[in-house]
């Protein structure tokens, strides 16, 4: 049964992906650009929806009131392409630094582009990357957020934590806050994997890290906020979901915690 509801949902998703861009796309780019993220914001809560009733995952959010006003760095977990996007409809003005290539890709890349998204050439160094630095100020100055994942890519729940030192360059540059999020929605969106599997897993938003520590320290307090977060979410959520197949780096984790 989780085989067929996998598939369903992994064809449905797409198709909806497909269709909400096509259907959508005039109303789109006739919306100012602000106003215009109802579409994919909208997207994101039909995809919820089907989650929800095809594969029978959902999810609550934990410390929206950490959220603050303005320009800050949203700061997740990334475990899964689910939480790429799923967290869109509870922020402002969003928007991330990428690769530029996906620029390159009809229609999608229109999409980015209209919504002044970052492009990063990753080969570049030097006068490039400060232009990078410099556009993105300009995107904060604004009033806008910043999505960035500390650990750079895609890690399985339980995972030793691997925090890049971007982040804390970001910090220090930047000199915005910084908000947390703890989350497992890997264990129902496993990374690389096309099975779903239903359950409810709690998303922790936590209290923002303002501007004006050291890079160092700011790192190592991120780390640890974030990681003892995650860890009290682990237990948590395998206690509550039983049935749902831990990958070695949960189950190692969870040994070790109980040790």
């Amino acid at each position: 049964m989780i085989i067929l509801r996998s598939i369903l949902f992994n064809l449905v998703f797409y198709a909806n992906l497909i269709a909400q861009m096509i259907v959508m796309t005039p109303v789109y780019f006739l919306l100012p650009r602000k106003a215009s993220w109802i579409v994919p914001k909208n997207w994101v809560r039909s995809n919820h929806w089907l989650m929800e009733k095809i594969v029978g995952t959902t999810f609550e959010i934990e410390g929206l009131e950490n959220i603050p006003m303005g320009s800050y760095i949203f700061a997740p977990k990334h475990q899964s392409f689910w939480d790429t996007y799923a967290l869109l409809p509870w922020l402002d003005d969003p928007f991330y630094i990428l690769k530029r290539e996906l620029t390159w890709i009809p229609l999608f890349g229109w999409y980015v582009i209209k919504q002044r998204m970052v492009p990063v050439n990753r080969a570049a160094r030097g006068k490039a990357m400060s232009a990078v630095m410099e556009r993105t100020k300009r995107e904060l100055a604004t009033g806008r957020q910043l999505i960035i994942y500390p650990e750079g890519t895609r890690r399985p729940p339980g995972a030793p934590p691997e925090y890049k030192f971007g982040i804390a360059r970001l910090y220090r540059d930047l000199q915005v806050p910084v908000v947390p999020i703890a989350m497992h929605p890997g264990l129902f969106w496993p990374r690389r994997k096309f099975l779903r599997f239903p359950g409810h897993f709690k998303v922790r938003i936590l209290p923002p890290i303002e501007p004006g520590m050291d890079p160092d320290a700011f790192l190592k307090k991120l780390v640890e906020v974030t990681e003892a977060a995650s860890d009290e979410l682990l237990v948590e959520t395998v206690r509550n979901n039983p049935h749902v197949p831990l990958p070695a780096t949960a189950k190692r984790r969870l040994s070790e915690l109980s040790a």
